[in-house]
This record gives C-alpha cells, sequence and structure tokens, in this order.
C-alpha cells in the first residue's frame, strides 16, 4: 500500500529489532500498521500460523484462519501456506504465537518454515450473538531480519452502523446487481458470512 498508515500505540509492542468482482470500499487506516520501509513485493513466501484462540468457540481457530488464507491469495501479493498448531515441525520450535521474538527464535522459524514471513495472531473475541462480533490481533514478521512488515488490531462489532454498511457494502459488491435483502441480513449474522467480510478487510491493508 503506497499510503502512510498511522501506527497506534497497542501495536508499538509488535516491534522487533533488526536481527473478483466489483471492489468493496476500503477499510479505515487507523487500526493497522504497515512498514514503510519494507516492500511486501520482496516477500516471496508466508506461513500463515493456524491463529491462537481466546474466544469460547474451539472452530474459530481454522475457520478464521482458512478464511484469511483465502482473502490473501486473492490478493496474490505473496505465495502462502498454512501452518496447524498441531504440526510437528511448528510444535518442535515451543514458541509462543503471540509474543516477541528473540534473533535466535527468528532464526529457527526461518530455518524451520522455509519461508521469507510468518504472520501470526489471536482471535481476540468471537461473538454469534447478540450481534456478530469478531477480534482480531495480528502480525507479520519478516523472517530475514526479524522486523515487523506488517501489524492489525481490531473488533468489527455487527451492531456498529459502520461495519454494517460496509458489510453490505462487501456482499453487494461480491454477488452483483441480485444481491436481496434477505443475502444482506444474512451477510451480519452468518458467522461464516461475517468472517469472509473481516478476511476482506484485513487481506484490503496489505
Amino acid at each position: 500500500m503506497n499510503s502512510p498508515t498511522r501506527v497506534l500505540p497497542y501495536l508499538l509492542a509488535f516491534l522487533i529489532p533488526g536481527c473478483q468482482s466489483h471492489e468493496a470500499s476500503k477499510p479505515s487506516a487507523d487500526y493497522y500498521y504497515l512498514n514503510p520501509n519494507k516492500r511486501l513485493t520482496t516477500v516471496g513466501r508466508v506461513a500463515i500460523v493456524e491463529l491462537e484462540n481466546d474466544s469460547s468457540y474451539p472452530q474459530m481457530s481454522a475457520d478464521v484462519t482458512g478464511s484469511l488464507f483465502r482473502a490473501l491469495q486473492k490478493r496474490q501479493v505473496f505465495g502462502l501456506t498454512i501452518v496447524r498448531r498441531d504440526d510437528p515441525s511448528w510444535r518442535s520450535l515451543q514458541l509462543d504465537g503471540d509474543t516477541t521474538y528473540s534473533p535466535d527464535q527468528i532464526l529457527a522459524m526461518h530455518e524451520t518454515m522455509k519461508c521469507d514471513a510468518i504472520l501470526l495472531g489471536t482471535i481476540t473475541e468471537f461473538r454469534p450473538y447478540p450481534h456478530m462480533t469478531v477480534g482480531l490481533r495480528l502480525k507479520l514478521l519478516d523472517m530475514r531480519d526479524g522486523q515487523l512488515l506488517w501489524a492489525l488490531e481490531q473488533v468489527w462489532d455487527g451492531a456498529d452502523k459502520a461495519i454494517e454498511q460496509r458489510t453490505k457494502s462487501y456482499f453487494k459488491a461480491q454477488k452483483g446487481s441480485g444481491f436481496a435483502p434477505l443475502q444482506e441480513q444474512l451477510a451480519t449474522v452468518s458467522p461464516l458470512e461475517f468472517i469472509k467480510f473481516v478476511s476482506y478487510e484485513v487481506a484490503a491493508t496489505l
């Protein structure tokens, strides 16, 4: 993304010393960070580690990770692969998924996962009722030098009017002119459909 973005205070903790159819409206730029000194086009392969899950719905780890994978694939910024948390290669590293890492740990990840960057994160919340709510905290680390490439932290609350409008705009763009009122409602109450929208907004920041 060429335009500069603002770094929120909570994203500073992520920093690591060096070691389709019609397009819906873009998300707000105030909840993510994109390193202005890095070019994502130089990243060849990214491993998406299955997200940690702080919600009460275990299945969301696989569902959200898979949805993010598909949304990022459509962006065609870099090659992608999913690494499950029970993958022997990942488990052998014995790392916490949502923390900072030492240069030695970065090197170990680089050698073990055989990728240029790794996407890690947590589903901070998920609630299907009384209205759809999804919270994510994500970061993309460059395995070649340990620097932060991108980070995001946001809660998508289906009761928020701005979120509701962006959700409808997204699904109208995806479904075309045949998008019916009933489908509009489904977009804001169906977990899988809402996760598709969230994944689209995440991918659009890269």
